[in-house]
């Protein structure tokens, strides 16, 4: 039993309804996969990328260089068939609780809007509803949840009436889990008759997938590629014509969107070349003198931050599922509650377990001709990540009012600032209104005039 007898031990004292559910635990666990990675993973260190090897990607501009202009207007008019044929689904990845956030809840449910409260989930509803209106599609949207959360968030979805989305067109599944082990590799139990485990990371979304059933409703429904973007992310611009064309035409199988980093040493992760093939390596594990490297102009030379914004094709997805060995598994030291050698459930106030997660943007090594697109990150990029600080609901409110007002501006309509050039109103804009900044101009004509310390919620 892979060496993990020890957790039978109680099995005499157990009930049948304990054994069951004991039993059903360490079924599920895919044993193989962890047995390959306990001594490296468990018992030894994380996984660690061979800086030595690390090149900057090719990247995409985000303005087309003039040889390219045709290239990326021919891609944007190709994303938008494939949005119209129904080709592409969306995927958010919501197993998360708004705990950082001071919320008793799915992180989606936390309210972000700076005016008018409205939830993550919401932005995203209206988004899709918004994109089937402009596309003339059933574009689907499917959620992942954790089993912490899988009630409570689809609780939300049916108090909120699914955002006006269509029941059938919106599908949950949960993330997997794995066990959580000791330092010497053993398995913890979390009671007598429970294995303790934690969700599997990200990247396991892609086994999820498959195991629930979801992939094959995609594929079911004529789906080819999935748009996957993670729950924290108001700005998020899920179904972008441009990307989708350009992941299409490249013929890539995994694509993903880059931003140019804050400063050197952004607590992001850094998409380049690892032995010669796309990846991300965190900040982490990223060399300080790589991060602060610079080109002969003075530019940085590894510029490309990781926005956990991705397009995968269906048919990647089911080759990587079945290759899941060759998905490295991240290490992570965590203070869990367990049942000691007498059988006394300890609380642990230091970390004395090793969970083990997968994440998504490991699997790009394993993509064919994957594409790197540069986005501007004031446009798609504030995620709410913190109560206080950077990434907090605080700097991705004042975010989301600056994009507002750059498209209002866009569009010809004043707009009130202050002497240092921040905008002197609170704005918010509605995806169901608009989606970028044309859809803005197209429809200027609906916007109230905008009063210095007012603020407008425009939907």
């Amino acid at each position: 039993m892979y060496g993990q007898e020890h957790l039978l031990r109680w099995w005499h004292g157990l009930t049948p309804a304990e054994r069951l559910e004991l039993l059903s635990d360490i079924e599920a666990a895919p044993w193989e996969m962890l047995s390959a990675v306990i001594r490296p993973d468990v018992q030894g260190t994380s996984y660690r990328r061979n800086a030595e090897r690390v090149e900057p990607a090719a990247v995409f501009p985000q303005t087309p260089r003039e040889a390219q202009a045709k290239q990326y207007e021919r891609a944007r008019q190709l994303g938008e068939r494939r949005l119209a044929d129904g080709k592409v689904a969306a995927l958010t990845v919501a197993g998360g609780q708004g705990t950082r956030l001071g919320f008793d809840g799915p992180k989606g449910a936390v309210l972000v809007t700076p005016i008018g409260e409205r939830s993550l989930f919401e932005l995203f509803g209206k988004t899709v509803a918004a994109a089937r209106k402009i596309y003339g599609s059933k574009i689907p949207w499917y959620v992942m949840t954790s089993p912490a959360n899988h009630a409570q968030t689809a609780e939300f979805f049916r108090q909120h009436e699914f955002f006006g989305l269509p029941l059938t067109d919106v599908t949950f599944f949960e993330q997997g889990v794995l066990p959580l082990f000791g330092q010497d590799g053993r398995a913890l139990l979390a009671g007598k008759g429970r294995l303790a485990q934690g969700p599997d990371g990200h990247g396991g979304s892609l086994r999820a997938l498959v195991q629930s059933g979801a992939l094959w409703d995609m594929k079911s429904r004529g789906v080819e590629t999935i748009s996957y973007f993670q729950v924290d992310n108001p700005l998020v611009k899920p179904f972008d014509p441009l990307f989708l064309g350009l992941h299409a035409m490249t013929g890539s199988e995994m694509s993903t969107k880059v931003a140019a980093k804050a400063d050197d040493l952004e607590r992001v992760g850094n998409v380049c070349l690892v032995d010669g093939r796309v990846g991300v390596v965190e900040y982490t594990e990223f060399p300080e003198a790589l991060a602060r490297a610079k080109n002969p102009d003075g530019t940085r030379r590894f510029n490309a931050a990781n926005l956990a914004m991705h397009a995968l094709d269906i048919a990647f997805v089911e080759r990587v599922v079945g290759r899941s060995l060759e998905m490295p598994i991240r290490r992570a030291e965590k203070a869990v509650p367990f049942i000691d050698e007498a059988g006394v459930l300890q609380r642990p106030s230091s970390p004395n377990a090793i969970k083990l997660e997968m994440f998504i943007f490991d699997v790009l090594r394993l993509a064919r001709n994957p594409l790197v697109l540069e986005v501007d990150r004031a446009e798609e990029f504030s995620p709410v990540k913190n109560a206080t600080g950077p990434d907090s609901l605080e700097t991705s409110r004042r975010d989301q009012v600056r994009r507002a007002c750059r498209w209002l501006e866009a569009a010809g309509i004043s707009v009130p600032r202050r002497p240092d050039g921040e905008p002197d109103v609170v704005v918010a804009i509605s995806p169901s209104f608009a989606l970028d900044a044309a859809d803005v101009k197209a429809k200027a004509a609906r916007v109230p005039k905008l009063r210095p310390g007012e603020a407008t919620y425009i939907a």
